[in-house]
């Protein structure tokens, strides 16, 4: 299944938690023209419903209790920022947000803003993928290590020889050579207790 793009969000939810009746009304406006659906939300408590995106009026900060009720995973939050003060903006920068508003709101920003939120979240999340990956396969590492010392042990090969070898046999098993290696590591107890 693809991924919805960023560009299209008829579909889409929202949690809204804005102060200001008018903001709130321009962003109600501007979502109904998108086609997203929104709820009321109040920071720290528990959403009423899986959201893919939170608006919060920086009017909220600081979220009391929000270590016990955190912002739904995944989603993409928005910040409506009215004070420009140090203070102010480390408590936004506390809920990594993935855009912001400047309040007063217009309807002009709006849908650009929703734009990149949702974007950023998916390059966030597809980093946090490639890291996952990466340390995978440097924990993997230490068990290629402990097989190929296995190989140049029973074969009395150099280490780039044994690797060749290796790589030669992942291939024909058609695996990739971490999970050949674990597989030879744990056929050799003493391999496993030096690895």
């Amino acid at each position: 299944m693809s991924k919805p793009s960023s560009f299209s969000l008829r579909g889409r939810k929202a949690l809204l938690a804005i102060k200001d009746e008018r903001d709130a009304s321009i962003v109600r406006r501007q979502f109904d023209r998108l086609g997203i659906e929104m709820v009321s939300w109040a920071p720290g408590e528990t959403p009423a419903c899986a959201a893919d995106i939170v608006l919060i009026d920086d009017d909220h900060l600081p979220i009391a209790g929000v270590e016990n009720c955190p912002l739904p995973e995944g989603c993409a939050v928005i910040v409506l920022l009215g004070t420009e003060t140090p203070s102010r903006l480390k408590l936004v920068l506390d809920l990594d947000p993935a855009s912001f508003l400047v309040k007063p709101l217009r309807s002009a920003g709006i849908y650009a803003a929703v734009v990149m939120a949702f974007e950023r979240v998916t390059r966030t999340n597809e980093l946090k993928q490639q890291l996952s990956k990466m340390d995978a396969r440097m924990r993997a590492r230490r068990v290629v290590l402990a097989a190929l010392v296995q190989i140049m042990h029973a074969q009395g090969l150099p280490e780039p020889a044994a690797f060749a070898l290796l790589r030669r046999m992942a291939m024909e098993q058609r695996k990739t050579i971490e999970q050949l290696a674990a597989e030879l590591v744990a056929q050799d107890p003493l391999a496993r207790a030096t690895g």
